[in-house]
């Protein structure tokens, strides 16, 4: 029995994760949704990578499945812990000396993102079609009490680590996301990581959208260790 690790991305309770949850447990796999403290001013990288080993205990075979500002946690987290498998779901991907709120502009996201709202003809700004386009509405409405504040924090310290972890590592990209854009992502992806990504169907928040083709895939990449 593996062990998923699951790091939310920011502003975001351990509840946007539970329709995953149960596709893997009715697999027969253990799952830990983290809480991060993401309203914890006081709180920074650190800190959440330690909320995430406190979450693990003593569990073993340790699947780490890290959404969009999780990356930079979950890569922290594989220095502290023996890890079989890092996934970056449409993750943000550290580099050295980088902080999170340094991200956006070295990888040119805001550029990517006027580009894609004008091949879409939409208009910025709409925080449901962009997070949610490809979701149903009822889970849609349902999501909205998993919602945090989120602290600035974490985005002000650099990224500590003198490189990536060595640890296997898959990237799955949603190609219907309109706030990380496909091919803002695939760039990104090659650029930092060297890869190509694996893709599926799905918005911003595929756990909810599609858990249980996210289930198969994550599955589908344990059965490959």
């Amino acid at each position: 029995m593996a062990t998923y690790v699951l790091i939310p991305g920011a502003a975001s309770a351990p509840g946007y994760w539970h329709l995953l949850e149960d596709e893997l447990r009715a697999r027969g796999q253990d799952v830990v949704a983290v809480d991060l403290p993401c309203e914890d001013d006081s709180a920074g990288l650190a800190e959440y990578a330690q909320a995430a080993v406190d979450a693990i205990g003593d569990r073993r075979d340790l699947i780490v499945v890290a959404h969009s500002l999780g990356g930079f946690t979950a890569t922290l987290l594989c220095e502290r812990v023996p890890v079989d498998l890092l996934v970056l779901l449409q993750a943000m991907i550290p580099k050295p000396g980088e902080a999170p709120g340094e991200w956006w502009a070295n990888t040119g996201y805001e550029q990517a993102r006027r580009e894609q709202d004008e091949r879409d003809g939409r208009e910025p700004g709409d925080a449901v079609d962009l997070f949610y386009n490809d979701t149903p509405p009822e889970v849609v409405a349902e999501a909205a009490k998993y919602e945090r504040g989120q602290s600035g924090t974490p985005m002000e310290k650099p990224w500590p680590l003198p490189a990536l972890p060595d640890v296997p590592t898959r990237f799955l990209l949603t190609r219907d996301d309109l706030f990380f854009p496909a091919e803002f992502m695939r760039r990104v992806v090659r650029e930092r990581l060297g890869i190509v990504p694996d893709e599926m169907p799905g918005d911003h928040m595929p756990m909810l959208g599609h858990p249980k083709e996210l289930a198969d895939r994550l599955e589908a990449y344990r059965a490959e260790l």
